[in-house]
């Protein structure tokens, strides 16, 4: 799962911050993944959870020449021995996503 680095990564202060790319899910999916992970919807692309916090966008993104996938946009915030396991979770339920 290390194979793919995150978009972005940084801590300061002991708040990490991260950016991940998923394709082949829908926002549904993935808000419904974060809602699992103990978050609760703040608004239509935004879980809030205790100490963290995930905001989502999606696009179409070109596969080859005349295939598109959704591509979801994730990021985090939050303390980092608090998010770390969360971005895992995620990580390991977005990969098992059919897509």
């Amino acid at each position: 799962m290390d194979a793919i680095p995150p978009v972005e990564r940084s801590v300061e202060n002991g708040v990490l911050r991260v950016t991940r790319r998923f394709r082949g899910l829908t926002l549904e999916q993935a808000m419904g993944y974060l809602e699992n992970l103990g978050g609760e919807r703040a608004s239509d692309t935004e879980i809030a959870g205790d100490e963290w916090r995930a905001r989502l966008s999606a696009r179409k993104v070109p596969v080859g020449p005349s295939y598109r996938l959704t591509e979801v946009t994730v990021r985090w915030t939050g303390q980092e021995e608090v998010l770390e396991p969360v971005v895992l979770q995620f990580r390991l339920k977005a990969f098992r996503a059919p897509g």
